[in-house]
């Protein structure tokens, strides 16, 4: 699962690039994806998640083991 965000399901967008003159081109728009490591106390280890900066906040908000129960619940292995 290559730019998909682990926790929010994040993944690229396609929309148009414009020119000056107008002309449309289709382009990317890839979300702001971040490699970070937590360490979860509760198992006594880290863990490495594929996330964007949205989601860091997320963790922040409700906590690491409240995100990760909710991640294994959907069947993400982490």
């Amino acid at each position: 699962m290559a730019r998909v965000c682990q926790v929010t399901g994040r993944k690229p967008i396609v929309g148009h690039k414009v020119s000056f003159s107008n002309k449309k081109k289709l382009r990317r728009f890839l979300p702001n994806l971040q490699t970070k490591r937590f360490f979860l106390p509760e198992e006594d280890r880290w863990i490495t998640i594929k996330l964007t900066a949205d989601a860091i906040r997320t963790i922040n908000k409700n906590g690491l083991l409240t995100v990760v129960k909710e991640l294994r619940a959907k069947g993400v292995t982490i």
